[in-house]
């Protein structure tokens, strides 16, 4: 079950499903990190998102690993770890590529204003 304030693990297909449904009934902005274990730059990004989680609980985090589910991956045309892809109503409406720290915060800050 979901909980505000921290990155929610999407370990199966249903559980993405899920949490996309969830997400786009609620109309929140929702932030995915696609990730993979082996990805250095996604173990520096990861602690940020945790810290976003607990200050913005009106965005929910989602967290994917590519390697896990691979047909995930595939469907949103992942190609680099990680890729921070920004949702509104099942929309892409940003993202950003690599361990970008300050573009992050302002996308979505951004994001969540509009």
């Amino acid at each position: 079950m979901a909980e505000e304030g921290q990155v929610i693990a999407c370990h199966t297909v249903d559980t993405w499903k899920e949490q996309l449904e969830k997400a786009n009934i609620s109309k929140k902005l929702v932030v995915v990190d696609f990730t993979a274990s082996w990805c250095g730059p996604c173990r520096f990004i990861a602690p940020i998102l945790t810290e976003l989680a607990k200050k913005l609980p009106s965005v929910i985090f989602l967290k994917v690993d590519v390697d896990e589910l691979k047909s995930v991956a595939e469907d949103w045309a992942i190609e680099a770890m990680p890729t921070l892809i920004f949702l509104k109503e099942g929309s892409i409406v940003d993202k950003v590529v690599g361990a970008r720290k300050d573009e992050l915060q302002q996308k979505i800050a951004q994001h969540a204003a509009a």
